[in-house]
Parts: C-alpha cells; structure tokens; sequence
C-alpha cells in the first residue's frame, strides 16, 4: 500500500518547506494505518533531509517517483524510502533504501546472523542488520508482485545509516553478514557521494510505462515460480512432512474446499481439531505448499513466532537466502485488521487456540478470529482447545462459528476434521491419556500399562541429573531441551541478576534470550531454559520439563496454585484469573510441556509429594 507518493521534484520541495513529515502523518491517518508517534515523527524529520541532499542531483530526474512508508503486500511491514523509475538503457528499475539513525553497533554473536544490538528506543536492543532488513523487503515484494514478475522489474535493495561514526563500520560488515551486505550494499555517515551514485546506476529518469509504484502496488498477488520451485525442492523427500492416515483425508477436504470457493468465490471456514502430536503442523505445512503450486496467495499463520521461525529453519536447510523467502510464507496475526475482505485466497492458522482478541501493537485490532476470517476467501484453522495457555487465548470453536456465521463464511467441520492418530512420542496415543491420568485431567481414570509403549519417561530428584542426562542427549543430534512454566522470574531480562531459575543442589538456569528467535534449534541454546511460548508448536526428540510449585500433590490430588505463577509473567493473566480458570491453564501448560518429546521426557518436580505421586503412578 502507498503512502506517500510523489516526484523526486515535490518530494524536496516538501523536504524544502519542511511539510514531508505532516504529509506522511496525514496519510497514514487517512489510510488507517498503524503510526505516526513522535519518535517515527522525528526520524521523518531528519532521515528524509539526507534522502533530499543526496537526490539533489541533476542527473537524476525531477519526474521520478518517490515513495515512504510503503506497505509491503501480505505484510505490516513498510519500507522507508523508495525510488523508481529507469535507468539509462531504458530498464524499469525500483531501488529500497533502509533508513537508520543509528550512531554505533555491534555484533551480537556468531550464531545471530541476521542482528546486531544498538541503542534505539531508549535501550541498547537487538534489530535487524539494516542490509538483511532492506535485502528481505525485496524479496518479499519481488516474490509476491504479479507485476515484478511479468515487467521483469529489477527491484534493488541498500540501506543508509546517514549518523553512523566509521569507527564501528567493523561490527556491520562482520563476515557473518556478508550474504546480506553482497546482495544490500549499506552506507554510513559521509557517503551521501556513494549513495546517489548507487542511485544513478538503476535510477535516472521516468519510465516509460507509468508509474511503476502504482503498477505494483494494483497488481495481483501472485506467488513467483522460482518461490515454488523453492518450497516444492526442500520439501521433496523430507519424512517430517509427510503425511499419514487422518491428515491424508483432511488435506483432501482442504484441497477440494479450495477449489469450490475459487468457483463460487464463497466464504469458507474448516475447523481442524487434534491433540498434541496429531500432526497439525505437517498438514498445515503441506496445505501451503498446495496453494502455492496453484499460484494462490495463501499463508502460514501462527501468533507465536517460534513454529513460524522453526519451520522456516528446517525448510531452508539453513541457506539463508532461500530461509528469507520462505519466510515470506509465513505470517503473524498482526496487522489482519488492515486487509481488505477477501485478501487472501486461503490463510492457514496453525495453534489457533492462541488467538486474541487484540494484540499489543495492534490498535486496530479487535477479534483475531474475526480479522483472520474476513481477511481470506477459505481460512482453515487447526486447533486444540485444551492448548489454550492464557486467559487472552480466544481460539476455541465457538468463536470460530460465531465469527463465520457473522461474516457469512460456509463452516465445515466434521469427523473426518479431527486428527486422532498420535505422531509424537513414539506415535503413541497412550502416552497423551497418561498424561492425561497424570494430570487428572480426565473426569475418569484410563488404565494405562507404561510399559506397553516404547517412551522414556523419568523422574529426577536432582535438577542437575535431569540436565546432564539431558545433555548428552542433545550432544547427539541437537534434539533435546528444557522448558518450564510461568513460576520463574525473569531476572536477566530485567537486569535484576545472572539467572533466572534457581533449584535445589545448585541448579541454576536463564529463560531463553528474547532475541534468540530459533532457540529450538540453535546448537548453542541447551543451557536455556524455554517457556511455553518459545517451546508451543515446537517438537523435540527429549524434552526436560521443570515443574514449579504452581502444580503440588496433596492427598491424593493433584491440585493447581495459581499464587506461584511468577509476578513477571505479565502475558498468561494466570494470577489475575478465577480458580477454575487459572486451574484449567496451569493443566494445559503442563500437558502442552509433557507432550513436547517425541522419544523422551524427563521431569523434576519443586514439590516433593508430586514427584513421589509420579514416580509410583509409573510403578502401577
């Protein structure tokens, strides 16, 4: 979407008389788009003046066009400045300059590919490299605009850091970024010169064609082939998503839903139910993959960000240029309440259970259930209602058919939608209903034989055991983790101390680091602990959970104490909620964690008389 839209011409005059930042304020406004506080006021202000001194230059065309703030399709995000027209042979040309007023940065670590830390906001924070920042914008409108695609127009990232001191350029051109810096060329404090000379290579004067912004901007939305050819070549031969048994006949009602909306461009709504291990995820993954072959602007959704960063980890093998345009792929909630109806041929919501009614940043949010039906001509939510894990998560099948009933959306829902058969830990349906026993979830007790199923459940007196048999695990194949619940604080992140969770024998922990967005899979993050935010979604092949003192045994029952949860937890509501609700949330946490493990599960408990309770229920 177009904000603001001019000729380099009237975009310096505004510049000039100091007008640009109230026009791009005023249009934002009009268009209903989030923004505009006083800090992006301000960075209008002093970044456009640079952008104005280095298009002064008679070279380059007064009649080309400029655009700030441009709304990237599919997406929330906007690119700063842009500037489009031809170059000297006649070729269409649209060049992306990132802005930033960054002084100074740093590097974060070898892991962090795609970050660096530097002070914005108040606060040294981790961001985006400024060059992956600009590379990725390119990517997405390249791989999703018909117009790009059929115009053969070059679309050119860079990105300009016009405060930038050169006694830190080392930290942004650190080897670990050289894959975003090669494809987007960043400039710092003092390169005015270089920047319009990278300029006047793609850009000199007016198209041919007409505006080329506009075009784009009008244009369908279209995945491009080589965004196939990439999803249909890392998927080939992959176990991990195949699909099996009940998602076979799912996939099936999906595809043939698809088709029919397409010809009677009717509103569509399936609900998918199942348990943990039921293979939401595979399906969902081979849904998009469908959809995308078929040239339809489709989507992953999921409100964590951990299933959509895992996932695009694993589909890219770790090549981290085709990692960016699977990303494309995938997307959060935020920002639905911006699409028009119908925008998307098909959004796929994975955990839909997490959905809210509003999220933070979202101020024109109002029902994520609603946002996401309205948004897209057939939306298939996947879903486990006994996953909802705060008293903001929404996602149940009642609203689903409020909201498809409201927007006039056909709603599908049958047996034939509910995935039963169990895929993780050891693709044993047992192992779910012991937990289940365990939890005393079950109004009544299943007689289950441990023993009958391969899984290797253990209970540690010693957090300190659990965590060394944990890591010799991991050492294997980078396939094991720790998770816990809301009882601990959040020391580190609060700069109130060197750790977190502290436990008997020593123990000691950090939650995982905010910044970390693939700790599932990064070699380096065992030795963190990960919430049930990071690790919901997520499988692994041993998982070691730390019970906190919100879960206890008392005779004979095991019973919830929602005074435990920790005075950090600013996100589940747990504390705040009535007793049956904060109890029926510590349950679902639980057996959202316990169910994490595909091979194995190793347990400690904080309370003593539970660990016992477990320890003889394996006995029985």
């Amino acid at each position: 979407m177009i904000v603001y839209s001019e000729t380099k011409g009237q975009f310096n005059k505004d510049v000039i008389n100091n007008l640009i930042s109230d026009k791009i304020l005023a249009k934002l406004r009009e268009k209903g788009i989030n923004g505009g506080s006083d800090s992006e006021f301000n960075s209008w202000q002093n970044s456009l003046k640079f952008m104005s001194n280095v298009l002064t230059d008679g070279d380059i065309s007064d009649d080309v066009s400029v655009s700030i703030e441009y709304q990237i399709p599919r997406t929330s995000k906007r690119v700063d400045f842009i500037i489009a027209g031809s170059d000297y042979n006649e070729n269409d040309n649209v060049v992306i300059v990132e802005l930033k007023q960054w002084e100074k940065a740093e590097k974060v670590a070898d892991e962090m590919l795609h970050s660096v830390k530097t002070y914005v906001g108040g606060a040294d924070r981790f961001e985006p490299h400024p060059s992956y920042q600009a590379y990725a914008y390119s990517l997405f409108i390249k791989n999703f605009s018909e117009t790009v695609q059929d115009e053969s127009i070059n679309v050119v990232p860079c990105a300009y850091l016009h405060n930038y001191n050169d006694k830190y350029i080392d930290a942004l051109s650190d080897n670990i970024y050289k894959s975003w810096y090669e494809e987007a060329p960043f400039f710092i404090k003092g390169e005015e010169q270089k920047v319009n000379s990278f300029i006047k290579k793609y850009v000199t004067k007016k198209t041919l064609n007409g505006d080329i912004l506009y075009r784009i901007d009008n244009g369908r939305i279209k995945p491009s082939k080589s965004l196939q050819d990439s999803i249909v070549s890392l998927m080939h031969g992959n176990k991990e998503f195949m699909l099996l048994d009940d998602q076979v006949v799912a996939y099936d009602i999906c595809i043939k839903t698809m088709d029919q909306c397409l010809k009677d461009n009717k509103k569509r709504t399936i609900i998918i139910q199942g348990g943990p291990g039921t293979g939401k995820s595979v399906l969902a993954i081979n849904l998009l993959k469908e959809f995308i072959l078929k040239d339809l602007n489709a989507s992953y959704l999921t409100k964590n960000s951990a299933p959509r960063e895992a996932f695009t980890h694993l589909l890219s093998h770790s090549d981290l240029k085709k990692e960016i345009a699977i990303k494309s792929l995938f997307r959060s909630p935020f920002g639905l309440c911006q699409a028009e109806k119908n925008f998307y041929d098909c959004l796929i919501v994975d955990e839909a259970h997490r959905l809210v009614r509003q999220m933070y940043g979202d101020f024109q949010g109002e029902n994520q259930v609603k946002e996401c039906i309205n948004a897209s001509l057939l939306t298939i939510f996947l879903l486990d209602e006994d996953q909802r894990i705060t008293t903001k998560d929404i996602g149940s099948i009642d609203e689903i058919i409020k909201w498809s009933t409201q927007l006039s959306s056909r709603l599908i829902m049958n047996d034939d939608l509910i995935l039963r058969s169990q895929f993780r830990c050891n693709g044993s349906d047992a192992y779910v209903q012991f937990i289940n026993n365990l939890l005393q979830i079950n109004k009544e007790h299943v007689d289950i034989d441990f023993d009958e199923f391969n899984y290797d459940f253990r209970v540690f007196d010693n957090p300190n055991e659990l965590r060394d048999e944990l890591r010799k695990i991991n050492d294997i194949n980078n396939k094991a983790r720790m998770v816990a619940g809301y009882c601990y604080d959040w020391d580190v992140k609060n700069h109130r101390g060197e750790y977190d969770i502290y436990l008997e024998d020593g123990f000691k922990a950090k939650w995982n680091l905010d910044g970390d967005k693939i700790w599932a899979i990064n070699p380096k993050s065992f030795e963190e602990v990960g919430c049930i935010h990071t690790a919901q979604g997520l499988e692994f092949d041993y998982v070691g959970v730390l019970i906190g003192k919100d879960l206890l045994y008392r005779d004979d029952k095991v019973i919830t104490n929602k005074n435990a949860v920790s005075t950090d937890d600013k996100s589940s509501g747990i504390r705040r909620a009535r007793e049956d609700v904060a109890n029926k949330l510590i349950l679902n946490t639980y057996k959202t964690l316990l169910t994490r493990g595909q091979k194995g599960c190793f347990v400690y408990c904080e309370d003593k008389e539970l660990r016992e309770y477990i320890k003889l229920t394996l006995k029985m």
